[in-house]
């Protein structure tokens, strides 16, 4: 029986679904923006920062399923401008201390809310 994740530390759902389902023993996270969860703002003002908030959100979310960022196993990256990757592989890389998570990442139009970037994860217990 899947299992709905969900904390006040993360940003609530926008739409139709839920922060994260955990199925059996492996969680997914719905793609995260840059929302801070507290004061409800989109943080745009660098990429650096949108995937701070962004990783931040995700951290939150795996908090509450009891995981941690060792046992992502995959992630979406989602951003609106490629020149950036630079930056936002940086910061995205530093959450992860041994082994990095399988991967993409891709240029969109757009985002909700205009956000910079959007990343979802897989995660296993």
């Amino acid at each position: 029986m899947n299992k709905v994740i969900k904390t006040l530390k993360a940003p609530a759902p926008i739409g139709p679904y839920e922060q994260a389902i955990l199925a059996e023993n492996t969680l997914y996270i719905s793609g995260q923006i840059p929302v801070n969860p507290t004061t409800g703002e989109l943080v745009s003002s660098s990429y650096t920062e949108a995937t701070q908030q962004v990783m931040n959100n995700l951290s939150e979310i795996l908090s509450a399923a009891e995981m941690t960022f060792e046992n992502v196993v995959r992630c979406t990256i989602f951003v609106t401008d490629l020149n950036h990757f630079g930056e936002v592989n940086e910061t995205y890389g530093s959450y992860f201390k041994s082994i990095a998570p399988s991967r993409e990442c891709v240029q969109v139009a757009a985002l909700p809310k205009g956000a910079l970037v959007e990343i979802s994860a897989i995660a296993v217990k």
